[in-house]
Formats: structure tokens, C-alpha cells, sequence
């Protein structure tokens, strides 16, 4: 990382312990990468939560905030504020940084920077809930039923301007999938580069013996689907743990059969020894990229899912006579269409045909390191070419002849 600048600015919407998912993980990356033989980043977000909080991988680092940090519950439920956000975003102070790397599903690609600053954002999704999505989160919002409704409705309108307007700014977007990527072309009408986001395969074991129950891993809110899989199982009698914790729990409680057993929330360790002695892991919700079904198939377990968005990119389909399969994919998100792909596993004991150590050997490609290795390949590139352009600009040529 020698070529780059010494002074990096690494954006993200929030650090808080209520959010602790994919995207910071590819954050916490990022940030290695980028304190490899050289100063660390300087990081900016609209809320800190983290950075005080022991044990926490930003324990003592410093995170320049919004004015957001200071209104009540600012930290704690940063998205009551969406109206604000925006705005809020674009007040951070990035003058002095030559490089801003972005980590976007919500408004941190809207930061301002120069004509002279490289902006590359990693784009996570573009905002669910004001694109494709917002007729779910409408159904699914108390407020946006209420009186409020109307209101509701031009936030996100005016949510949606501002999210085509902000995606001009950055030099260069990276998405995690090529599902993600139809998406940004869809909304911003941007192309994109697909990086996969890194997963972190090792804490996994892909030796142990094999169980027969199923496995469901996700927080229970109601666009990862978990009612269908609980629907499926009930159908074929097929015992099935689930594991997670959410606003669904209770409806999704009152749905399970006699097989179907809810375990919440569970620790690490109890998430890693269930993954590896699974019989395969479930899968019906429509993801972005879904990092849970790349940590089943590192613990040895083949994936049954929604052949729809980022599993496209992650498993490879027995039935489509993918070369080294890692599971099945199934069309349609629905019960019957589920049942199906679970009665050709069962009934041709598809298992042996999709052995623990080849799963593991395709997740790997997902590790840490290979996403790494790729994105300092990509900043690399892009920081050398912005710099030629830079040079060309100082020569004389025109902003449009260099650019």
C-alpha cells in the first residue's frame, strides 16, 4: 500500500452494538488493510457507539461524528433521524484527505469531497426501503399506516432524490454482488465493480460428523423469509433449528410444528458447532449477497436456497449441473417451491454427493485475505490512474480532455 497517500479517510454510516453485520465487517477490513505499514485511517461515521465500548475492534480509536452524536438517542437509534441524515452526512469535514473510501447502504457515499480527492465507495445495497422495497417497509411500518403516511411516503421521495443525486460524487463504485450491481445500474444508473465482501471462513470447522437436523441462521425480521422455511419443514416433517433473534419471533413461534425448534440468539461457538453438524443450512430470504449461507458452506454444509440475488454469486447448483456443487437453488420464494428442492435432497440423499471438504474449499475463496489482496489491487489501480489524471489536469490539458 506503499503508492497511496498517507492521509485516508474511511466513511461509514454508524458504529453502534445494535449494528454488527456484514458491512462492518468488510469496515474492520478495510481499516486493516489500510493500516498495513502505514498510518491508520482516519474514520468518520454520523454516530460512535463502539469506540468506548471494551472489546470492540474500534476499542480506543477516534471517530470524528455528525451532529447526530449529539441529539437524544442519537446513538442508540440513529435511523429516527432519516430526514437529518443526508444532510448530516455531507457536513463531515474530508478537505484534507486525498483518498475517501466510502462504505454505503444508506448515505455515507454522499460525503462532499473536491475535484483533486479520489472517492471510491464499496456499495453494500442502494437504500431497500425507498427503491424496490419500500412497498414491503410501507406495509410493514406502524407510522407509514397512521396519519403520518403521507409524510412518510415524501421522505422517502425526497430520500430517493438525494440517493441518485450523491451517487454522481464518487469516482468509482465497488458492489458487493452482481445482484447489487443490477441494482445500482437500476437505480443510479451507474456501472460498478463486483468485490465480494470477505467472510470469515476460519472460525469454522468442516470436519465434524454430520447431523440430520436442518439449520436456519438469520436475525427473524420478515424479508429474510424464515416463515417459509418453517412452513416447509412443518409440511415434510423435517426437524429444523433456528437460530436468531427479531420482531418475528413470536409469529414465527406460533407457526412451528412439532420439529421446528426455535433456539434465539446463541453464542459464536454455539453458531459455529451447529453449522458444522448440520445436514444442510436454509435459505429463503432475497439478499443483497448473504454472508450466512458462505459461512454454512465453509463449516461443510451445503446450502438450500433462494436461487435469487447474491446466492447466485455464492452457491453453485447440483441441479444445474454446476461444475463442484454447493447446494441446490430453488426458484421461486415460496413454501411449495422450497418443498421441492427439500424432497429431491432427502429422497436422492444429496448429501454424498456434496462433500464437506469441497464446501469449505469453495468458501475460501471468500476469506479476508482474498478480499484484501482484491481491493489493494483496485485502490492500487484506481489511485495510479487518478494521479496520471491529476498530472495530465496540471499540464494544461482540460478537465474533459484529461478526465
Amino acid at each position: 500500500m506503499s503508492g497511496l497517500p498517507s492521509r485516508i479517510a474511511l466513511v461509514h454510516e454508524w458504529f453502534t452494538p445494535r449494528s454488527v453485520g456484514g458491512a462492518e465487517l468488510v469496515v474492520q477490513q478495510i481499516d486493516r488493510l489500510l493500516g498495513e505499514g502505514r498510518p491508520a485511517a482516519s474514520l468518520f461515521a454520523l454516530v460512535d457507539g463502539e469506540s468506548a465500548r471494551p472489546g470492540s475492534w474500534l476499542q480506543g480509536r477516534r471517530i470524528q461524528t455528525s451532529f447526530i452524536q449529539r441529539l437524544p438517542w442519537g446513538v442508540s437509534h440513529v435511523q429516527q433521524y432519516l430526514p437529518l441524515l443526508p444532510l448530516a452526512i455531507e457536513q463531515l469535514d474530508l478537505a484534507s484527505y486525498p483518498l475517501v473510501l466510502s462504505s454505503n447502504h444508506l448515505v455515507a457515499k454522499g460525503v462532499l469531497t473536491g475535484p483533486d480527492q479520489l472517492h471510491i465507495s464499496y456499495v453494500h445495497t442502494p437504500v431497500r426501503y425507498a427503491w424496490d422495497q419500500m412497498q414491503a417497509y410501507l406495509a410493514g411500518s406502524a407510522i407509514a399506516r397512521g396519519p403520518l403516511g403521507p409524510w412518510v411516503r415524501w421522505q422517502l421521495h425526497q430520500l430517493r432524490q438525494w440517493d441518485v443525486s450523491s451517487s454522481a460524487r464518487v469516482d468509482h463504485l465497488l458492489a458487493n454482488s452482481r445482484f447489487t450491481a443490477r441494482r445500482i445500474w437500476r437505480c443510479w444508473r451507474r456501472s460498478s465493480q463486483v468485490l465480494h465482501p470477505p467472510v470469515a471462513v476460519d472460525r469454522f470447522r468442516w470436519d465434524l460428523p454430520r447431523d440430520d437436523f436442518y439449520l436456519c441462521l438469520c436475525r427473524l425480521v420478515p424479508y429474510k423469509r424464515v416463515d417459509l422455511v418453517i412452513e416447509a419443514c412443518n409440511r415434510l416433517g423435517l426437524p429444523l433449528l433456528v437460530v436468531g433473534d427479531g420482531p418475528e419471533r413470536a409469529r414465527l413461534q406460533a407457526l412451528s410444528g412439532p420439529t421446528v425448534t426455535l433456539l434465539g440468539a446463541c453464542s459464536a461457538e454455539r453458531v459455529s458447532d451447529l453449522m458444522g453438524r448440520c445436514r444442510a443450512y436454509l435459505y429463503a430470504g432475497l439478499e443483497d449477497f448473504g454472508i450466512a449461507p458462505v459461512e454454512a458452506m465453509a463449516a461443510g454444509a451445503p446450502v438450500i436456497g433462494l436461487g435469487q440475488g447474491g446466492l447466485l454469486d455464492t452457491v453453485r447448483c447440483l441441479s444445474a449441473e454446476a461444475p463442484h456443487p454447493t447446494g441446490l437453488l430453488f426458484e421461486q420464494q415460496s413454501s411449495a417451491s422450497l418443498v421441492q428442492a427439500l424432497e429431491y435432497f432427502e429422497q436422492g440423499q444429496l448429501w454424498h454427493r456434496l462433500p464437506a471438504e469441497r464446501q469449505r474449499q469453495w468458501a475460501e475463496r471468500f476469506s479476508p485475505e482474498r478480499f484484501r489482496q482484491r481491493l489493494q489491487a483496485v485502490l492500487d489501480h484506481r489511485w495510479q490512474g487518478h494521479q496520471r489524471r491529476l498530472r495530465r489536469c496540471a499540464s494544461g490539458l482540460s478537465d474533459r480532455e484529461s478526465w
